[in-house]
């Protein structure tokens, strides 16, 4: 174990950094954003990889397929983490993006020892949730190594799922073991072996991407807007009237009304106003075009 410890990016000792304890405060903040600022370079390297496995992704989720984020330690919180973001969000289901971390719920919070280790743990989660040739699993390891995140790719891929490897370093087993590789080499960290550190700022500007552009791709948006937004809380309500006049620029008793007759839904509330259709037709052009609004507004002005 050590000698492949010696081997990984993520794992590399900086000498140079030997007496870090002995710097100011400031000096130590200064260090650890001059580390940060190099990670959306490291990234953008990988930009036609994470495209092309987005667009992959969005084709299997068109389908009705799931989202599965699976890992250990930091990279299966932040995969909990961005799967759990999804529903305020895109209006999505709790089963449609999910986020599974070695050991389980209690993981989040406190380590289970062994879990990662364990390739049989990661193919029993994902049967658990009936895995298909549908889902999309993104397995997710800073080191690349990582027996959970590994196995859960190989287990998914066994299965006819599309799989994806996200690490942060070159030439990694779960790259290798996925249909879709990302590699985010970020380099050592200010903190020996801390991959919650730039490592885990890259997985999650990552995991971003491969949500947000996904549901994109699903018409979970208009424009820059999240029309599909669900408005759990006043907050969240108070958001909704905004998205809604933005897209439509109607005075703000239209905007109560559409809102209304549509139970609150921003992207029907929004067709209403611009294509001029009651919520039920509404509600039938959005069926009909899978919910792509742009879609459903041509399909409105042609009838």
């Amino acid at each position: 174990m050590s000698t492949e410890f010696e081997s990984l990016t993520t794992e590399a000792h900086r000498p140079e950094l030997a007496e870090i304890d002995q710097r100011s405060t400031l000096d130590i903040a200064r260090a650890m954003n001059a580390e940060d600022a190099v990670v959306p370079g490291a990234v953008a390297a990988q930009l036609p990889r994470i495209a092309a496995a987005i667009d992959a992704a969005a084709e299997r989720l068109a389908r009705g397929g799931r989202l599965f984020y699976l890992g250990a330690g930091t990279a299966g919180r932040l995969g909990v983490l961005d799967a759990s973001e999804c529903p305020p969000t895109f209006n999505t289901a709790p089963e449609e993006v999910i986020g599974l971390i070695a050991g389980g719920p209690e993981a989040m919070v406190s380590a289970v020892e062994g879990a990662e280790d364990s390739r049989a743990l990661a193919a029993a989660d994902l049967d658990a949730h009936g895995v298909t040739p549908d889902d999309v699993v993104v397995g997710v390891s800073a080191s690349g190594r990582t027996p959970y995140a590994v196995g859960a790719v190989e287990h998914a891929r066994a299965r006819g799922a599309l799989t994806i490897g996200l690490s942060c370093n070159a030439g990694s087993p779960l790259a290798a073991a996925a249909e879709h590789g990302i590699e985010v080499v970020v380099g050592p960290e200010l903190i020996t072996g801390s991959t919650r550190l730039k490592a885990g700022t890259a997985q999650k500007l990552v995991l971003n991407m491969i949500s947000t552009i996904s549901m994109i791709r699903l018409g979970k948006t208009y424009g820059n807007l999240m029309v599909d937004v669900r408005a759990s809380n006043e907050k969240l309500r108070a958001r909704s009237r905004r998205i809604v006049r933005l897209a439509t620029g109607a005075p703000d008793g239209v905007i109560e009304s559409a809102l209304t007759a549509t139970g609150g839904e921003v992207k029907h509330a929004i067709l209403t106003i611009l294509g001029g259709v009651d919520a039920p037709t509404a509600d039938r052009l959005l069926t009909e075009s899978r919910g792509h609004l742009r879609a459903a507004l041509s399909a409105a002005d042609r009838g």
